[in-house]
């Protein structure tokens, strides 16, 4: 696990150096694993009245920590989630740690966040589902088929988009 890490941290710190010449390094998850739930969270606790909106797990939050440790040093400027929970406790960590807010965007429509993210200058951390990750990575010229099983909670996608020529992918498990 160490080495894992160990290789992560060098990839990362890679490829923020060597974001000079890239326009922008967009880093794409899934949300973390999830608790279940059977039922929508009541109202008046404050938390989301969305159906199917489970907060994270105890494996969720460890692994939305390592998230963070791992992306604090890559230049995330911006960071996007969807309405759920499960994307925003992703999240959070990393949010807290570098001050920036995180915006959230309807998973629906992916549109306008991506038109937002090829606006935005900085490095972006996008947090999704595994029904929109692919989507998202198609939108933002990424020609590999790309599908995440509905157990996967542990890819990381690095997306460089260049001044010019096509985007290049990097799919990395952490």
């Amino acid at each position: 696990m160490k080495r894992v890490l160990a290789l992560a941290l060098l990839f990362v710190i890679g490829i923020t150096g060597s974001a000079r010449a890239a326009d922008q390094v967009i880093f794409l998850v899934r949300h973390a694993e999830r608790a279940d739930q059977a039922a929508p969270a009541m109202p008046a606790t404050g938390h989301s009245m969305l159906p199917n909106d489970p907060p994270l797990s105890d494996a969720g939050k460890a692994r939305a920590a390592k998230l963070a440790a791992m992306l604090a040093a890559s230049g995330v400027k911006h960071i996007f989630t969807t309405e759920f929970k499960r994307t925003r406790e992703t999240a959070s960590p990393l949010a807290e740690k570098i001050k920036v807010t995180p915006i959230m965007s309807a998973s629906k429509d992916p549109g306008p966040l991506v038109e937002t993210v090829q606006k935005s200058t900085g490095n972006v951390l996008i947090v999704g589902h595994s029904n929109t990750v692919p989507d998202l990575l198609k939108r933002l010229g990424v020609k590999d088929t790309i599908t995440i099983a509905e157990t996967e909670y542990d890819n990381l996608f690095v997306v460089v988009r260049r001044a010019a020529g096509e985007p290049t992918l990097v799919r990395l498990r952490y």
